[in-house]
């Protein structure tokens, strides 16, 4: 239990950006819109959230303008993919590129730190949370371990992203919103032809698309580390838009395929410097590598069936 509960609320902290991006995905990928653009969202809400709340000191104002950030970008593939019917790939990879170039742009331009914000102080941050009783069960074998390390002493975000997986599918099989958000990624004509605006509701999904992500950008800069740091998402976008093909589109197995990449990830780190048996201490550029190198080879060798929205990447054009 010494190593197996730090590895798993490691993997916990590390699968919420995954969790967060990959149900935003979900959201768009539904509604018939590829979103390649998770990472260029993240980093972007990352660097605004980090930026508000240096300047502010307050972790909600840094959460707001995280969201806010990653709606206008989200707003942007919208236009780009909805409205002039573009190609959805290339405006998610675009909009990954101006992110990238935009946050380490403003970040040298406002800060003079080489695109890295300020070091956040304690109070501008999502701090951990104590559950009752926390301290004075930490003692007893098992219980006391799981209790007080992996259930408690995360931060409010961590929390709120694993009960988003509940919230989503109740909206995405429970609500009238959920059942015309499915329609229309299967089949888009049938939905207009019942009176209801295609282009709408995809702007819909596109916007709960922008807040997941804007969230899960703001638990990089502002819970997990203590600042905003150039391209810090680091391939994580692309990892929970694997995370939710894994998952075949559905909340409940895209939460579990983020808990294995997580998994991945905190065993990748507690490797390195450790010497192996026979093979001695693995390279730190191996086990860096580690996690993407297992999600090719989980969506290669494991993902079995999985079939995707009929009319995902297929912009809609009206028939007259």
């Amino acid at each position: 239990m010494d190593l197996v509960v730090p590895i798993l609320d490691s993997a916990l902290r590390l699968s919420v950006p995954l969790l967060l991006a990959a149900l935003a995905g979900l959201f768009s990928e539904r509604a018939g819109i590829i979103d390649i653009g998770l990472e260029g969202k993240m980093l972007g809400a990352a660097f605004a959230a980090a930026s508000v709340a240096a300047v502010t000191q307050s972790p909600f104002a840094g959460l707001s303008a995280g969201i806010g950030a990653s709606l206008l970008l989200a707003l942007v593939h919208g236009f780009a993919c909805i409205t002039h019917r573009g190609n959805q790939v290339v405006s998610g990879v675009a909009l990954n590129i101006l992110a990238s170039g935009l946050t380490a742009v403003l970040g040298m331009a406002w800060f003079a730190q080489g695109g890295r914000t300020p070091q956040l102080p304690p109070e501008a941050r999502f701090l951990s949370v104590t559950w009752p009783g926390a301290d004075d069960l930490r003692g007893l074998p098992m219980v006391g371990d799981l209790y007080s390390e992996l259930l408690s002493g995360h931060n409010l975000i961590v929390y709120l992203a694993f009960m988003a997986v509940p919230v989503v599918a109740l909206v995405l099989y429970r609500t009238r919103f959920g059942l015309r958000l499915r329609a229309v990624g299967e089949n888009p004509h049938a939905v207009d032809a019942a009176g209801i605006r295609v282009s709408a509701l995809r702007y819909r999904a596109v916007l709960c698309t922008g807040v997941l992500c804007g969230i899960a950008g703001t638990y990089l800069s502002l819970a997990q580390s203590a600042g905003f740091l150039r391209d810090m998402t680091a391939g994580k976008g692309y990892i929970a838009l694997a995370a939710l093909i894994f998952g075949k589109w559905r909340p409940l197995p895209t939460m579990f395929a983020c808990l294995l990449f997580g998994l991945l990830d905190a065993v990748a780190i507690r490797m390195q410097g450790v010497p192996l048996p026979v093979v001695g201490e693995v390279p730190v550029q191996f086990v860096q590598a580690l996690p993407y190198v297992l999600t090719v080879v989980v969506l290669a060798g494991f993902i079995g069936g999985a079939i995707a929205p009929r009319a995902i990447g297929r912009p809609y054009v009206k028939e007259r």
